[in-house]
């Protein structure tokens, strides 16, 4: 059977559901919202590891038009963010547009109709199909295996992509690791039925995932390795419930509220000028990392295998109280020699040192580089949008792509953050795709698509700025690819970015009538 609408959304977190708020105050109304979990949430129902929490303040990691006066801390944990985004899908009426359960197994632009061809399926089947034939998340899917769950087709108009960057989990190469007789798991997967009491722990990993759940599985293993490839630089978290009074007084007057949200926007803006502008500002940060090392950890042989040996800022900056504290102890070692190979439940280090362990657990992030899986978005003449990216993943100020029209990404490629809120830059881009889809209904287009040469000058641009930030001084991080490019950061202040794409400008696209194709010149003169 196949279904119809004018818009078709992807993931039901910050990006997807604030796209459908929006789209409902400007009186769109046909659209969907797949979703292949069996809530909504995206990243912050999918990741409910112990201690999971935002790195950025609640006040400013929330909506600026549904800001919330009832946070209970600083920086919210992963259930109340959750219930925010749940709040605010029932408060906008978006849950009679949201498919649950519901795997976009693939996305492909028909030329002849203009419009979208997308074939979903029931995600706990295919979970079940991955999981019987060893399949990973990002994998490619065999289509010709019988076995697969069977599929729905619709059609849209519009395909927006709310999927953000780090949604598929990434796993190391290891040696013997399918002969591994325990338990393992991912972050992002995480097994609240297993319990680590008393139980031998492998963590590979330290990333910010991994030094947020590592103090709480230390409390509960009876021993702890943690396998660390290279330490992150981390800064002293400063949070702290919010007060009674403070939440009664943002109720009552909700301008101190959006006073309060922007002393926090404009004190983290600031940290642009160390990342981009002079990267020796940053020595100010370094100089209180390396503090808190010294505060919380007293045995010298330790502070050294945690201590970077990079840039302070060149990998992401992350902020915690008990990870280096909880490393301290006596059941938890820290292991720098890597792995060599699993042996049953036996893991051997680079060094041959044998340790034997009952359970090992991922927090090795998202496969950032690909942020959406091979074989899924297939843009004109069938090309795969990976392989349309096999330089690594660049768009049109971060949400369009030459060669893949009416198709949008919200945290798109360099869209990301090393400094602020990331909700900021979301709201940036749904203001862009907003515009471009009101003069696409104004001027009756049915199809646009960024020009090459406007992407290339763009791309051009922003790898230009790059080039002087501390991203770019050596470390081995997510945000760089294989071939040394950045495809991850925005290289700026985020007003500079919402500048950018406060209106939608036509005269970089090419667009099409209903029935016929109109020159470049044309298009720019339409607007």
């Amino acid at each position: 059977m196949t279904q119809n609408t004018q818009i078709a959304i992807i993931g039901t977190g910050f990006s997807g559901l604030g796209m459908a708020i929006k789209l409902k105050e400007a009186g769109y109304n046909d659209f969907v919202i797949f979703e292949q979990s069996d809530d909504i949430g995206g990243t912050w129902h999918q990741n409910h590891y112990p201690g999971c929490a935002c790195d950025v303040q609640s006040a400013l990691y929330s909506f600026s038009f549904e800001q919330n006066p009832n946070w209970s801390r600083m920086y919210a944990q992963q259930h109340e963010i959750k219930a925010y985004l749940k709040h605010c899908a029932e408060k906008y009426g978006l849950m009679k547009h949201i498919r649950l359960n519901t795997h976009v197994a693939g996305a492909r632009f028909d030329e002849t109709h203009q419009r979208w061809v997308v074939e979903t399926c029931d995600s706990p089947t295919l979970w079940a199909y991955m999981q019987e034939r060893g399949v990973k998340p990002g994998d490619r899917l065999d289509r010709t295996d019988k076995g697969l769950p069977e599929f729905t087709t619709l059609r849209a108009d519009i395909l927006v992509s709310g999927m953000g960057g780090l949604s598929t989990p990434a796993y190391p190469e290891i040696k013997g690791i399918e002969s591994f007789t325990g338990k393992r798991f991912h972050s992002q997967d995480w097994d609240h039925d297993y319990d680590l009491r008393g139980k031998r722990v492998a963590v590979i990993g330290t990333g910010a995932s991994a030094i947020q759940f590592v103090p709480e599985v230390a409390k509960q293993a009876a021993k702890v390795d943690l396998y660390q490839r290279t330490p992150p630089w981390i800064m002293p978290k400063p949070d702290r419930a919010i007060r009674p009074v403070e939440k009664r007084l943002f109720r009552m007057f909700p301008q101190t509220l959006n006073a309060f949200r922007q002393s926090i926007y404009w004190s983290l803006e600031a940290r642009v000028l160390g990342f981009v502008g002079n990267p020796r500002i940053l020595k100010l940060g370094e100089l209180q990392a390396r503090r808190h090392i010294r505060n919380q950890i007293p045995d010298k042989a330790l502070r050294r295998k945690v201590t970077p040996d990079f840039h302070f800022g060149c990998k992401r900056v992350l902020i915690s109280n008990n990870y280096y504290p909880a490393l301290a102890q006596d059941h938890v070692d820290v292991v720098t020699e890597g792995i060599r190979e699993v042996q049953g439940n036996t893991v051997i280090d680079g060094q041959g040192n044998k340790r034997q362990v009952d359970c090992i657990i991922y927090g090795t992030g998202f496969r950032a580089q690909d942020p959406i899986p091979a074989s899924m978005i297939f843009g004109r003449n069938g090309q795969d949008l990976l392989d349309a990216w096999k330089d690594g993943a660049e768009a049109y100020k971060g949400t369009t792509i030459s060669g893949f029209p009416n198709f949008f990404m919200l945290m798109g490629p360099n869209t990301g953050l090393g400094h602020s809120s990331m909700v900021y830059m979301i709201e940036s881009q749904i203001q862009y795709v907003l515009d471009a889809l009101q003069k696409m209904r104004r001027q009756q287009w049915s199809s646009m698509e960024v020009k090459p040469d406007a992407q290339s000058r763009y791309n051009a641009s922003i790898h230009a700025k790059l080039g002087d930030s501390v991203w770019q001084t050596g470390c081995k991080s997510w945000y760089v690819n294989e071939n040394g490019k950045n495809t991850t950061l925005w290289p700026g202040f985020t007003w500079q970015f919402r500048q950018q794409t406060r209106r939608f400008d036509a005269a970089q696209y090419l667009v099409r009538a209903p029935e016929s194709g109109v020159s470049e010149r044309e298009s720019a003169l339409a607007v």
